[in-house]
């Protein structure tokens, strides 16, 4: 798929990873890119998402309702209701009206919660995903089934990726919704400022995840949409495992925090253990450039200049 002079449309183009994706599509000389605003475009309709498919070549797929673990514990049903129509009803509406490529970003949570490591994408359906994300990790997951069974009757071709814990400049740091990332660096810093002795940090900090910086993602994303074309979905990661205890004491150093964790022991770690195998990315030309505590360092940066 040879974006150059396409027209492409992607949804949750105004987000945190979306502006990022944007960016390096300039870069292939699209003929147009085109960002369906949320409070103008409902995609649950599929009214609604015919007409802003109508004429485009590629859908690239990022629109979704999603936070913390806290966030999606408190609102699990609308959680999986939204994402789930969205992503069925855009697919739709992209196969009747033509498109010729849709690209859905899943989500690692698709995982099941026990999971041999490194993650393999064969895994996918040998359990249930761990509870706390299920909701949003399922709603993602059947556009996997939905992907497969258009492409088998219809010829359509769909490709669906799962990067793992995004973080980067221009994250979301709000407090209610906000990933383990920049939640970290906001209670941190905010802690740093009020001249606090101690930070509370939810869980033990003993679970792990891998991270990788939006830029990356970015440039995966686009790289997969112009060379990838193939019913399994593919990962995308930095193929690190990283405790969350480390996370936090590496924001605390680059913040330059004097005070020490409390761990929260009364709420969740979530899934016990990420890292993904990140091979398969490797056959279209992706692999993560920003290690995590370059990454970190320019995050918290941005948050100093912009909070």
């Amino acid at each position: 798929m040879n974006l150059k002079n396409k027209r492409v449309l992607v949804t949750g183009g105004a987000g945190f990873l979306g502006k990022y994706v944007i960016e390096e599509l300039k870069k292939r000389k699209p003929k147009e890119i085109i960002v369906p605003l949320h409070g103008k475009f409902d995609l649950r309709n599929r009214v609604v998402c015919k007409k802003a498919v109508k004429g485009v070549d590629v859908v690239i797929h990022l629109a979704a309702q999603i936070g913390g673990i806290g966030f999606i514990n408190g609102i699990s049903g609308e959680i999986f209701y939204n994402n789930a129509v969205m992503g069925i009803e855009l697919m739709e509406a992209s196969r009747q009206e033509g498109v010729k490529k849709f690209v859905s970003i899943g989500t690692v949570c698709e995982y099941p919660r026990i999971t041999p490591l490194p993650f393999e994408e064969k895994y996918l359906w040998d359990g249930y995903p761990e509870e706390t994300t299920a909701p949003y990790g399922w709603a993602k997951k059947i556009l996997i089934v939905q992907g497969r069974a258009y492409r088998k009757q219809y010829g359509f071709d769909s490709i669906h990726l799962l990067p793992v814990n995004l973080y980067g400049p221009k994250d979301n740091f709000n407090k209610k919704s906000a990933h383990v990332i920049p939640a970290l660096i906001k209670r941190i810093i905010e802690s740093r400022d009020r001249g606090d002795k101690k930070v509370l940090v939810w869980g033990s900090g003993k679970a792990t995840r891998e991270f990788l910086y939006v830029e990356d993602a970015a440039r995966g994303i686009v790289l997969a949409t112009e060379k990838y074309d193939g019913p399994c979905p593919i990962n995308l990661g930095s193929g690190v495992e990283t405790s969350i205890e480390k996370v936090a004491k590496t924001i605390i150093k680059l913040s330059k925090f004097k005070g020490k964790i409390v761990w929260d022991k009364t709420k969740p770690d979530g899934q016990p253990r990420r890292r993904l195998d990140v091979s398969k990315a490797k056959q279209f030309g992706f692999k993560a450039r920003v290690g995590l505590e370059e990454g970190l360092k320019k995050t918290i940066d941005w948050y100093e200049k912009n909070r």
